[in-house]
């Protein structure tokens, strides 16, 4: 009688141990975060990631260590004053219309929460970007998405982009800005990371090709502002309409390029 009453579950006791072992793991957890370290250079470049959220640092870590490709794409001029750049790159959805409008590519994106946002290039890759960390020169940002091809059907992954920007001036005495992108990319499927050896330069001609069209396209994007604003006024402000504020911005943007060009040759300096 005794023994079998040592041996009867007793429920308090049961709790106690899974909320032990529950804090046990959360702990372990825990303190594996505080060991997540990211390094500050990649590919020659520094980035302040001491300055990351804690939150974000192992996820970071974790594609950055074990990446399948890392593609480095710049220094590349792009034709847009500072203020008009950095409305673009904080405002996806809206510059993906703009590029649309204009008929210079079929970039679409849409918001999805605070700083995090759905793309799709309108060539095969999709997804959601995150901004982890942004600076006056430098942004980091997470993305995971997929991509689908004749020669790659259907890849999910995630990827690390690191941008480096500054301002310059061109042969012209335009405000021009200077990005430079740093991306790991990792793919889920462990059978395609398995061969990487194989793979490598399809996925880094891949993943290298579209961060170098996406900033481009943005270059393409300085350029017609520049040389035609009225034209880009005139196509923005057809049906449907664009977001009252943001048209505002562009008139006064468009209106300031015209002034700090007069005088100027018009004609556009090789970047």
């Amino acid at each position: 009688m005794i023994s079998a009453w040592r041996f009867r579950p007793d429920p308090v006791a049961h709790m106690l141990v899974v909320w032990v072992a529950m804090g046990t793991v959360v702990f372990a957890g825990y303190s594996r975060s505080e060991t997540c370290t990211l390094s500050p250079v990649h590919a020659g470049l520094t980035f302040p990631v001491e300055r990351v959220d804690p939150v974000w640092t192992c996820k970071l870590q974790a594609i950055i260590q074990s990446y399948t490709t890392v593609s480095k794409v710049g220094p590349i001029r792009t034709a847009l004053s500072e203020s008009m750049y950095r409305h673009l790159l904080d405002h996806p959805p809206f510059t993906t219309d703009v590029i649309r409008r204009l008929h210079l590519g079929r970039y679409r994106s849409e918001a999805r929460g605070q700083d995090r946002f759905w793309g799709d290039d309108g060539e095969g890759t999709r997804g959601i970007v995150e901004l982890v960390y942004e600076d006056p020169t430098s942004r980091i940002y997470f993305l995971e998405g997929t991509h689908e091809s004749r020669l790659l059907p259907h890849v999910t992954g995630k990827a690390v982009v690191f941008l480096q920007i500054g301002v310059m001036r061109d042969a012209n005495n335009h405000e021009a800005m200077e990005s430079t992108l740093v991306a790991y990319a990792k793919l889920d499927n462990r059978f395609l990371s398995g061969l990487v050896s194989l793979l490598h330069p399809l996925v880094s001609r891949v993943v290298t090709s579209r961060l170098q069209k996406g900033v481009e396209t943005v270059d393409r994007l300085g350029v017609v502002m520049r040389l035609d604003p009225q034209r880009v006024m005139s196509v923005l402000t057809n049906p449907p309409s664009l977001p009252e504020h943001h048209l505002a911005f562009l008139k006064q943007e468009l209106r300031g390029g015209q002034s700090t060009d007069k005088g100027s040759s018009g004609c556009r300096s090789a970047p």
